[in-house]
């Protein structure tokens, strides 16, 4: 038997602990190619929050009842594919959840046994793939351009502000409490800017980057998105990887002043980390080299139990967690 979280309503507002059910699913015997997984740790990511409203987002809304989707590193405890014997580390979408039977094609084999498994849950797997292809790709930085990383003491604000510094980069980073700026300091940012501090972000971005910036790597939206359209340079590039403050409030985005985009000549793409599926390869080689170097640090912050997969949600919603925020099992 599983135990499986499900959507039960379609949340108003904040969520709740009601808006989910977590419920048995019978253990079905395996087919061919199949592997049961144990699961060990879990990921909570902002994405699910979209997924829970009838207008879905840029996934696909969950018809109510279904079982929640999300990332989860484990160990196979029943095999019928001869790839991945009992034992086996792997990384898979079938989160929320203390067990599940999969095809074997849809698990990724991890290691190096030394590494932590939940790092394949952060710097090492979407996230992080997030965090590279969101700079180095869509952004194009050159070494001594400024760039400004929102919500960057996430998941993949902390692996942007990282991977920036060791590409050369002037990094302003923007988070919420005395903690987070910290953390960002020693993760390397160059200017800190407290989004709680006294003032408006038009003000504490333009104080942080007197002379404007290159670059915008955006998971905020909202008076942040806005702040960088008022510092940016002529030809900035803003990379929008998600708009966090608008998760839940529907589809509307205030943007004062839009012809800034035509007068600054400023170039916005919106990218998600599966269109560069293709060049995963490109990206793990680069991390895991920069992990075991020691030159990219993973802060994590850990809930206990498959029952605090609402509470963990909601956390990230709020922007409590500092780092990866995932769930023991």
């Amino acid at each position: 038997m599983a135990l499986v979280w499900h959507t039960a309503r379609r949340p108003s507002g904040e969520l709740q602990d009601d808006d989910f059910a977590l419920r048995d699913v019978p253990d079905l015997p395996l087919g061919e190619g199949e592997v049961r997984v144990r699961n060990t740790w879990l990921s909570v990511d902002p994405y699910v929050r979209g997924m829970l409203d009838d207008e879905g987002s840029y996934m696909p809304t969950m018809p109510l009842g279904s079982q929640v989707p999300g990332g989860a590193v484990g160990a196979v405890v029943e095999s019928r594919d001869a790839g991945l014997p009992v034992g086996t580390r792997v990384l898979h979408d079938y989160g929320w959840r203390d067990s599940a039977a999969l095809s074997a094609a849809q698990c990724r084999p991890i290691g190096p046994d030394e590494m932590p498994p939940q790092r394949f849950l952060g710097h090492l797997g979407m996230p992080g793939q997030t965090a590279y292809f969101g700079l180095l790709e869509v952004l194009e930085p050159r070494a001594g351009e400024v760039l400004f990383v929102s919500a960057a003491a996430g998941a993949v604000g902390t692996a942007v502000v990282q991977i920036a510094r060791i590409k050369g980069l002037h990094v302003i980073a923007s988070a919420g409490g005395s903690d987070k700026c910290a953390l960002l300091k020693e993760l390397g940012a160059d200017v800190v800017i407290d989004r709680k501090a006294p003032g408006t972000m038009r003000e504490k971005l333009a104080a942080a980057a007197p002379e404007g910036i290159d670059l915008y790597f955006d998971n905020v939206g909202g008076d942040h998105l806005d702040a960088a359209l008022e510092s940016a340079r002529i030809g900035a590039k803003f990379s929008l990887c998600g708009m966090i403050s608008g998760y839940g409030k529907g589809g509307v985005l205030e943007l004062p002043d839009p012809m800034r985009l035509v007068v600054r000549q400023i170039r916005m793409r919106g990218f998600t980390a599966p269109e560069f599926e293709a060049r995963r390869s490109l990206f793990e080689k680069d991390m895991l080299e920069w992990v075991l170097a020691g030159r990219m640090r993973s802060p994590e912050t850990v809930l206990d139990g498959l029952g605090a997969m609402p509470e963990g949600l909601r956390a990230v919603l709020r922007g409590d967690n500092m780092g990866k925020l995932l769930i023991r099992l």
